[in-house]
């Protein structure tokens, strides 16, 4: 602890976490556990099958690939230390730890808003101009690509994680979340924050909206051009990829804006919690199944991987 006028800083925060320890609580955080199993395995058999299978080397399956690595890394930031303070009773965390997990979160977050515009934007290419597409989406431009959107997200992340911590904190140590998310962190701020709130706002309508409108626009032109396709089966099997893919994304871009895009005073704790939910634990976990493993070319891929192993365990 310092001191700061006649108030004492703290040096670490309280996390007060997801759950309490009543039977239904028990069973949800086991629920979540389950979830987080999960979307380890199924982002890691993603990663897996999309490496090891040529079939699978492209532009889409690429960005798929990165995609499964970020819901990875950003579930793993957040639910192994929720699961820790719930299991020992307590969530005791460094003003540094605090400021590590905003700037991984963040980063990852802002990495998957720009890369999930990147992916809308290479089916409509794929769809809308089939011919030119190799052209277009070639192996740098997806790279450059995916740099971008680790880039903006990583800019974002530093610049909200730096200048959370500038703020001073003092009196409860106690953050009514289950991980450091800025806005639950700066309700214990001992200073004026409302500039910083108008900046989140403007890092939002470029991290969350544009992204969005991107994506929105390019499900637009799909829907656009899979209307006037002549067959009644593509067109069919076309809207099912859309709208599932649409309803994954209005889910994690809208639990987003909720959170970050609201003034402080209309934020409540409860429901702060279940938003963040959403696109910490959800989505992370719906992805592959809605994008990947539905895909008849990557249950060929397993299938094949599968043989080899068997094939494997058999010379053995």
């Amino acid at each position: 602890m310092a001191l700061l006028g006649n108030q004492t800083l703290i040096s670490h925060f309280i996390l007060l976490g997801l759950f309490t320890h009543s039977p239904l609580h028990l069973l949800l955080f086991s629920v979540i556990m389950v979830m987080f199993l999960v979307a380890l395995s199924g982002n890691g058999l993603m990663i897996l099958l999309i490496n090891a299978d040529s079939r699978l080397h492209s532009p889409m399956y690429f960005f798929l690939s990165w995609l499964s690595l970020m819901d990875l890394m950003l579930i793993s930031t957040i639910v192994p230390r929720m699961a820790i303070d719930y299991l020992l009773g307590h969530g005791s965390i460094s003003f540094t730890g605090c400021g590590l997990q905003i700037l991984f979160f963040l980063t990852l977050l802002g990495d998957e808003c720009f890369l999930l515009a990147f992916m809308a934007y290479d089916r409509y290419v794929a769809i809308s101009n089939p011919l030119r597409y190799s052209v277009i989406m070639s192996r740098r431009v997806c790279w450059l690509m995916v740099a971008g959107s680790w880039l903006f997200g990583l800019v974002d992340g530093l610049i909200q994680a730096i200048f959370t911590l500038r703020f001073p904190y003092c009196g409860s140590q106690e953050i009514d979340h289950f991980f450091c998310e800025v806005p639950a962190v700066l309700k214990l701020a001992c200073a004026d924050t409302s500039l910083y709130e108008t900046m989140i706002y403007v890092c939002c309508v470029l991290m969350l909206l544009l992204p969005f409108s991107v994506i929105s626009a390019s499900y637009l032109r799909i829907l656009i051009t899979v209307l006037h396709m002549r067959s009644a089966e593509g067109r069919q099997k076309a809207f099912a990829t859309c709208s599932s893919h649409m309803a994954v994304v209005s889910l994690f871009y809208g639990a987003a804006m909720i959170t970050y895009m609201r003034p402080q005073a209309y934020h409540s704790s409860k429901q702060d919690k279940v938003v963040s939910a959403f696109y910490t634990m959800i989505t992370p976990m719906l992805n592959p199944l809605i994008y990947s493993l539905r895909n008849k070319e990557v249950a060929g891929a397993l299938k094949k991987l599968l043989g080899r192993c068997s094939c494997g365990v058999g010379q053995s």
